[in-house]
């Protein structure tokens, strides 16, 4: 019976991933679709491009909570059915894959940074705070927030078995999880990872292009044109 319970919380959580608040976030702010300008990406970096500092905030914290909710809700309520640290594991990963290839957008998501973050927190709240202080680290001395993630998701798994009988008793189940979040962030990442390769990836705090600013701002309805009667010039 407990293998039923985890198999209906793995798919509980994989829907709740599979909401891209992104997309939400924005069409209730009346913001233009993020997939259709800057990056693409159903992300919070992509939505602060709209210029909206309270979208891309909103869309941050939920795309951490739908990761954090799962493993959080198991750890507190899933021992009386039978839902031990496999499960925990199993539904934190879900709701990643589920921010990744979201059912109910086509399979189209964003890269899974905020939701990966929100599981690391869901599994520890200090192994969440180390994982977001090593992200702020990069970020404040490269300026650029792909990196920041990379090095977050690589270091993640690798904290996770040091820190193992102090702040907390490591499970192989999670560990493989966070390996497995870790790679897939890289796979997602691989053109951040060319473009810095390249040299050519924006850094934070640069000011976007007007262009890109015209296509993140929603558009606006056409002007009615004015119609008069036009008076003929008088002679001179």
């Amino acid at each position: 019976m407990s293998l039923a319970y985890s198999a209906l919380a793995t798919v509980a959580a994989y829907l709740l991933g599979s909401l891209s608040f992104a997309v939400i976030v924005s069409r209730a702010m009346g913001l233009s679709d993020p997939r259709t300008y800057g990056s693409k990406n159903p992300g919070a970096t992509n939505v602060l491009r709209s210029g909206s500092k309270a979208a891309a905030v909103v869309t941050l914290l939920l795309d951490a909570v739908k990761g954090w909710l799962p493993v959080a809700l198991v750890q507190w309520f899933g021992k009386p059915y039978g839902l031990e640290e496999g499960t925990a594991a199993l539904v934190g990963l879900a709701a990643f894959l589920g921010h990744l290839w979201p059912v109910f957008f086509r399979f189209v998501g964003g890269k899974g940074v905020a939701t990966a973050l929100g599981v690391l927190l869901g599994f520890s709240a200090w192994l969440g705070l180390a994982a977001g202080l090593v992200w702020l680290f990069v970020a404040v001395v490269f300026r650029y927030s792909s990196l920041a993630s990379l090095v977050a998701a690589v270091c993640a798994p690798v904290i996770y078995l040091l820190g193992g009988g102090t702040l907390w008793y490591a499970e192989t189940p999670i560990a493989v999880a966070m390996a497995a979040m870790a790679a897939l962030l890289g796979w997602r990442h691989k053109e951040n990872i060319q473009r810095l390769l390249a040299g050519t990836e924006s850094r934070l705090g640069k000011k976007k292009a007007p262009e890109a600013a015209a296509a993140a701002a929603p558009p606006h309805p056409p002007k009615p044109a004015k119609h008069g009667r036009r008076h003929p010039k008088q002679p001179r």
